[in-house]
């Protein structure tokens, strides 16, 4: 996303680790990078079909003040002088060489932005087009902008036309009076939910926000990685981007008075909400955090990065999803030297994460971690446990890798506790999901080789 790069990490699912940025160095919007066939001897692919998101939980309050550092400031804390975004009927086309699962995941997006934002948006064939949407292969991607998977450009209509114009003012965010013509440029050849994960971030940016906040826990709009399709946070943060009382050319001040009013408008439900009011996500946090799992630091540099930031959650005084997740990734960095430490960190990452809605998935993840280890210690009935309330969960938030390995995990306990038929039921029923978000046959098929690696029944160790 943003006019940056960013996300050049693994995406969270991929590895079931906590995934994160390194620090950005332009202004041109992005996420990072995966294979796949055309052809499978696999069961066939499953997609999602009816969206199922959750209202926000957040009071007006929050979202208000999380509207304004959305709306006002670039991911690097460049400060925006007005706000921006589409002015009347938003046109989007398809153009390049998309693959088969993206039309049918665009049409689905931009219905839910219509029915749950009230953007007017729709597509069109015409070269005019406000938002182009161009599928190219990863490799013309890292020959435009090296550490994206995909990016969005203003004032630009192709990858062609933006090579020329790079490093300009023409496609510079900051220098951005409106909006009228963008492009997103999204992989070609990879997996059909990165391809989807790109279109939603990717997309959500051409409309709206231009930075991301890790103290949000319910948002694509936060360099997690955890979140990736638009929540009903996100969607209702768009409602307010595009309410008639703002418009294009005003400033944070009259964007922030008229803010009470359309929240109290459009979200009732958060003027009776007690707010949280979650301090700001210190930098070296974010740095820390950043070299822990970015790219660039060796197993000892990122354990160090990773302790430090549990000392700056600690100093803080933070009992937030943001303290939940230092925890966590310090249980992903000791998995292969202490796996007893990395279950206490993941424990104590799930405690922290509490019982919110609208941490849900993140307790998804690290439930997953943790059936892992009840797994491989010979614990079947207890990952059983683990595992059960979040494969609706996961569901729910349309993430089909995550789905396909809670449920590869839950073989693998029933194959444990000596139920090989249902084993067997719920495996194969993983394939097709498995399909759409690892992609590549091999893929599909090296994430069964590394869940069953866990089961000792079968005389290996492994950890996910």
């Amino acid at each position: 996303m943003r006019s940056k790069a960013r996300r050049f990490v693994l995406p969270l699912y991929l590895l079931l680790g906590a995934c994160m940025p390194v620090a950005p160095s332009n202004e041109t919007a992005t996420r990072a990078a995966s294979a796949i066939e055309t052809s499978s001897s696999l069961p066939p692919m499953k997609s999602f079909t009816a969206p199922r998101p959750n209202a926000p939980v957040a009071s007006n309050t929050d979202m208000a003040r999380d509207f304004l550092d959305l709306a006002f400031q670039l991911e690097s804390g460049r400060p925006l002088p007005i706000f921006t975004r589409f002015e009347g009927p938003v046109s989007v086309r398809l153009t390049g060489q998309p693959p088969a699962s993206l039309a049918p995941d665009l049409n689905r997006l931009l219905h839910r932005l219509r029915t749950e934002a009230g953007i007017q948006i729709s597509m069109t064939n015409a070269a005019n087009a406000n938002i182009t949407v161009q599928a190219v292969s990863r490799a013309q991607i890292r020959d435009a902008l090296p550490s994206a998977a995909c990016f969005v450009v203003p004032n630009v209509s192709s990858i062609a036309e933006y090579k020329k114009a790079r490093r300009t003012k023409q496609t510079a965010w900051s220098q951005l009076q409106k909006r009228e013509r963008l492009a997103i440029f999204l992989p070609s050849d990879a997996a059909p939910q990165e391809v989807r994960d790109c279109l939603h971030e990717e997309l959500a940016q051409a409309l709206g926000p231009l930075n991301d906040l890790y103290r949000l826990p319910d948002s694509v709009f936060n360099d997690d990685n955890v979140h990736t399709v638009l929540t009903g946070y996100d969607m209702m943060i768009l409602r307010a981007y595009y309410d008639p009382s703002i418009r294009t050319g005003m400033t944070r001040t009259q964007v922030a008075d008229r803010l009470p009013a359309i929240f109290a408008r459009i979200n009732p439900r958060g003027q009776g909400s007690r707010p949280q009011r979650l301090a700001k996500t210190p930098r070296v946090w974010i740095d820390a955090i950043q070299t822990a799992l970015g790219p660039g630091a060796n197993p000892a540099q990122r354990r160090q990065a990773a302790t430090n930031a549990l000392k700056t959650a600690s100093a803080m005084g933070w009992t937030d999803h943001r303290r939940a997740f230092s925890h966590y990734a310090m249980g992903r960095l000791l998995q292969s030297v202490d796996p007893a430490a990395a279950q206490d960190h993941f424990v104590l990452s799930q405690q922290y994460f509490g019982t919110r809605q609208d941490t849900a998935l993140h307790r998804a993840y690290v439930a997953s971690q943790l059936a892992a280890y009840a797994i491989s210690s010979g614990r079947a009935d207890d990952a059983l446990y683990l595992l059960q309330p979040h494969l609706d969960t996961a569901a729910r938030h349309e993430n089909a890798a995550l789905l396909a390995t809670l449920m590869m995990l839950r073989a693998e306990a029933l194959d444990l506790a000596g139920r090989p038929t249902e084993a067997r039921s719920v495996r194969v029923d993983s394939l097709g999901w498995a399909r759409y978000g690892f992609g590549a046959d091999w893929a599909v098929r090296a994430k069964l080789r590394e869940v069953g690696s866990l089961n000792p029944a079968k005389g290996r160790s492994g950890a996910l």
